[in-house]
């Protein structure tokens, strides 16, 4: 039988999932195109601010993971973490040119100081972020549901993320991100609206049934990256290890898709052609889910990569709208059907009241290796990326389809592990 969830749980999901990922769109898709208009940033700099995140992202849900699972809490790191959230980002509006040089009036370079600034304040707005995010609101999420409904529900989150793009697309429309100006009212909204949502989880977020978990906080910490741990579920590390591979491929591209669609492109109308591809990537995402319910993660996860291989290829070889368009849509469906599969199949195999433990191993797979190694291959395909030089008489780079072709080598690597996997299985 099916377990129904109730409809306090599925608000309580699509309100949370959804602003989240507002604010990590933001902070993935957008920061970069922050800090490449602002502070003129290179290829290493976006680089390095996406490793930065991810290591303060995997080293937050360890230790913050670790740390709800010893109370036996979720709601109140959700929501104490998304008003915190909130009001990091609001700090981001202090981060201008004419602010810097008033601050630092010794410095030679407020461009350089701006790129080290947003570093650092991306890193504390991860802290809080992956606190109540990546920490406890996907544990609180593993454990309010089980092997009869996590399918559906993780086709819900795992879509939020293209809702999310589209609200962000729609809402940057307004803004000409070439002024600072715009930054100020685009942090202010997404700071408020992050605010309230963490006000609103105090009543509306339901705090599971939990026991505090009786080791000790260190073993809570070191629990899920133990050799005894590992020995014990074989098929969740393997699984794990997959998931590596998977978003190794997406962080080849994604910190320079936006980039890419308006410098490389000239697409400065991008919004209205991605719109459709988002609404359509969604819906398929969210059924998705329910198709991994019924058919289980072969099947749902080899036609999610067939997609998302699809995707890469057109977006590789062709620069006419309407392939961009198809391209864009394939890969998106791929991408977060991926992630949808992924992610229920990892909650499936989550040994049952230890989710918390188990959130700093999901992130160190989806987050820490791949957002560093998938930055770093894209900065290293487009080393001798061609260069502009900018009203001011700077230079930046132009990022060019070859994000596409690693991201596809990674793709095929992880085909043949799975290929691999099954047959280990199967033997």
């Amino acid at each position: 039988m099916k377990t129904k969830l109730s409809p306090r749980f599925w608000l309580a999901l699509t309100i949370f999932s959804l602003v989240g990922q507002i604010a990590w769109v933001v902070e993935n898709m957008y920061f970069n195109v922050f800090i490449y208009k602002m502070f003129h940033a290179s290829a290493a700099d976006i680089s390095a601010m996406v490793a930065a995140s991810a290591v303060a992202a995997t080293l937050t849900t360890v230790f913050m993971g670790a740390l709800s699972d010893k109370l036996g809490k979720r709601k109140v790191f959700i929501s104490g973490g998304y008003i915190l959230w909130g009001i990091s980002i609001l700090c981001f509006i202090f981060l201008k040119e004419d602010w810097i040089k008033a601050t630092f009036p010794m410095v030679t370079s407020a461009a350089a100081v701006g790129v080290s600034l947003v570093i650092v304040l991306d890193c504390v707005m991860t802290f809080f972020g992956s606190t109540a995010n990546d920490a406890a609101f996907n544990a609180w999420l593993t454990d309010s549901t089980d092997a009869t409904n996590r399918g559906g529900a993780e086709g819900i989150n795992a879509m939020m993320p293209l809702v999310a793009i589209l609200a962000v697309f729609g809402g940057f429309m307004f803004f000409d991100l070439d002024l600072a100006s715009s930054w100020t009212y685009i942090f202010a909204i997404i700071g408020g609206v992050v605010i309230v949502v963490g006000i609103l989880g105090c009543f509306i977020i339901k705090e599971p049934a939990l026991k505090p978990a009786e080791e000790g906080y260190f073993k809570t910490v070191i629990h899920g990256f133990l050799p005894s741990t590992v020995k014990t579920n074989p098929s969740l590390y393997l699984y794990l290890i997959a998931f590596i591979l998977f978003n190794i491929s997406i962080q080849i591209f994604m910190p320079y898709l936006i980039l890419y669609y308006e410098v490389s492109l000239g697409m400065k109308d991008y919004v209205f052609v991605m719109a459709p591809a988002i609404v359509l990537a969604s819906v398929v995402t969210a059924l998705w889910g329910k198709v991994y319910d019924k058919k289980g993660f072969p099947f749902s996860s080899w036609l999610s990569l067939l997609w998302l291989a699809l995707g890469y290829t057109l977006l590789f070889f062709f620069k006419q709208t309407a392939l961009v368009f198809a391209g864009s849509l394939l890969m998106m469906c791929g991408y977060l059907a991926g992630m949808a599969v992924f992610g229920a199949k990892i909650r499936e195999l989550t040994p049952v009241g230890k989710s918390g433990m188990f959130q700093g191993v999901r992130i160190f797979s989806q987050v820490l290796v791949p957002g560093v190694v998938g930055p770093w291959l894209g900065k290293t395909v487009l080393s001798n990326a061609e260069t502009i030089v900018n009203n001011d008489g700077t230079t930046s780079f132009v990022p060019n389809a070859n994000i596409f072709l690693a991201a596809l080598a990674v793709a095929v690597v992880l085909c043949v592990m799975l290929v691999l996997m099954g047959r280990k299985k199967k033997y």
